[in-house]
């Protein structure tokens, strides 16, 4: 092998042109370790999608320096971050891209501080980070990479043997460490593809062939005598009764096609779906109100043997009443599923669906409130109609319930982001409140009949675009309105522009408004999310 002392922008570009590709190959096989309810269920194509974005940018052109280099891919990244995972990935190249950005090469210690510094600003944006995640991953490999070129300052060999070394062995403890892994019986999925992009790096520093044999998963998914269902990590309860089974005796004409019709049955009347096995004997879990369609559903492909259906209704109380409230909880109003997504990964304990056409009521919301055992809870209601009834429950309680001046979800976003644990209730209102204030926004929509506002004339089924709720914008299409209500909105002083596109929507089409948005103001962070929400097209928030 040729020696390497120092990486340089051709260099970095092969290397994340091999972790895209080999994650690409791969795909499919990290998104299989999401067959329990984890945040993120397309890892994979998430991650996947997102370093194509990156690549797209890092080959755009030939870079002078490795810190350019490192820009245009932390860029890439974050322009086209998909879903939890890409985001933290684009993160980590944030971070990444910032520690060298004056660099030309790189040797083994710039790379492993720059490693470092990507885990730290990864878990910075993060606002409650978990370990047993792609974080820990990250951070556990940085840490020994920092420790390896400190022992060894001029060798990338010896720096990348320990980086996919202890990244294999920090996977592996995943399962310990986070108990949605340990019930799924696999590891984490965006630590494995983090894992897969660094075999993609190391390997053009060997100069090995890209293909998918370089990557082995092989453990990566429990036997069935390794799993385990621990009901009292289960928080939110939606389907009560654990039903396990197994199958054994299989008749003669089922085949690997009727495995998997089960799998699909299970996951129509329940969820934590598990079939596990193969032709001679297979393991299934569920949980599920209707515990006897599932046994009779195993019994059209074998006997069923060693039968168990628990109540984790019963259990959930058990540990309640015997469990000391914690300090807060986080109640957040939600319209449409992409928004739910984004409150459920910043840690949001519960979501009330709601919006401008259908408010929650009071019932729903002091339900959603009763069902956290914390001292302090913080009410996020998201529209302006709703506010009055989360005061409401807020007198009806008997808990400390705080209600925030969110007025529409990216302020809602921006107020759960600002939300710190290890302050007192009333810094943490007023850091919230600030923040949520500090997000000025846009939306786009279509005129529901024929309108004169200030001269403006609105013809029915015309896209327009509100400002702080006021119609300020009728032309064309709602990309045109989109960009024209960003010239009201943006100023000097912004930072960062987050476009969430809803109902109907094609993500391609949000992405091309995202770059055209991104191209505009350069100066500015541009992110594209599915907020899912119904009569808007677009909504544009600014801060």
């Amino acid at each position: 092998m040729k020696d390497i002392k120092y990486i340089d922008a051709i260099m970095l570009r092969e290397m994340v042109n091999a972790g895209a590709s080999l994650l690409e190959q791969n795909r499919d096989a990290v998104n299989a370790l999401n067959v329990f309810p984890v945040p993120d269920g397309d890892t994979g194509t998430n991650m996947s999608m997102t370093m194509m974005s990156a690549v797209r940018e890092i080959n755009s052109k030939e870079f002078p320096s490795v810190g350019d280099a490192a820009r245009a891919l932390a860029k890439g990244a974050l322009r086209g971050a998909r879903g939890n995972s890409g985001v933290i990935l684009s993160q980590l190249y944030r971070g990444f891209s910032k520690a060298i950005e004056e660099c030309e090469t790189i040797n083994p210690v710039q790379f492993a501080d720059a490693l470092k510094n990507s885990a730290d600003t990864a878990y910075k944006a993060v606002m409650k980070p978990k370990e047993g995640t792609i974080l820990t991953v990250a951070r556990v490999i940085a840490q020994e990479a920092v420790a390896q070129a400190q022992r060894e300052p001029d060798d990338f060999y010896a720096l990348f043997d320990c980086i996919l070394t202890s990244g294999e062995k920090i996977l592996t403890r995943t399962q310990e460490m986070l108990p949605a892994l340990k019930q799924a019986g696999v590891v984490d999925a965006g630590g494995r593809g983090l894992l897969i992009i660094y075999t993609g790096y190391a390997a053009v520093l060997r100069g090995e062939k890209i293909d998918a044999s370089l990557v082995d998963m092989s453990g990566d998914v429990a036997t069935v005598s390794e799993f385990e269902d621990d009901h009292s990590d289960i928080e939110h309860i939606e389907f009560a009764y654990c039903t396990e089974f197994v199958i054994q005796n299989i008749r003669d004409d089922v085949s690997d096609v009727d495995i998997a019709a089960l799998r699909r049955r299970l996951n129509r009347i329940g969820d934590s779906v598990m079939v596990v096995g193969d032709l001679s004997f297979i393991k299934v879990h569920v949980h599920t109100n209707a515990p006897g369609i599932a046994l009779q559903n195993g019994c059209e492909l074998g006997e069923l043997d060693q039968i168990e259906i628990d109540n984790m209704l019963v259990q959930y109380r058990e540990k309640m009443a015997n469990t000391p409230p914690k300090k807060y909880g986080i109640v957040s109003v939600s319209m449409g599923e992409g928004f739910s997504a984004i409150f459920k990964d910043l840690n949001v304990d519960n979501i009330v669906e709601g919006g401008q056409t259908m408010n929650p009521s009071i019932e729903d919301l002091s339900k959603a409130v009763e069902s956290i055992n914390a001292e302090n809870i913080f009410i996020l209601p998201n529209n302006g109609n709703i506010t009055l009834a989360a005061r409401q429950v807020a007198e009806m309680s008997e808990k400390n319930i705080v209600v925030l001046r969110t007025k529409n979800v990216a302020m809602g976003i921006a107020a759960v982001i600002a939300f710190r644990e290890d302050i007192d209730v009333d810094e943490n209102t007023l850091r919230m409140n600030e923040a949520a204030e500090r997000v000025r926004t846009g939306t786009i929509t279509y005129a529901v009949r024929d309108s004169d506002i200030e001269g403006m004339q609105i013809k029915e089924g015309s896209i327009i675009g509100l400002h702080n709720g006021e119609v300020t914008v009728c032309t064309g299409t709602a990309h045109d309105v989109a960009l024209e209500l960003m010239q009201q909105i943006v100023t000097d002083d912004d930072s960062l522009i987050t476009v969430y596109y809803g109902e109907g929507v094609e993500e391609d089409d949000a992405q091309e408004l995202c770059d055209k948005i991104a191209d505009k103001y350069d100066m500015c962070d541009v992110e594209v999310h599915w907020g899912g929400q119904p009569l808007y097209y677009y909504l544009l928030s600014v801060e």
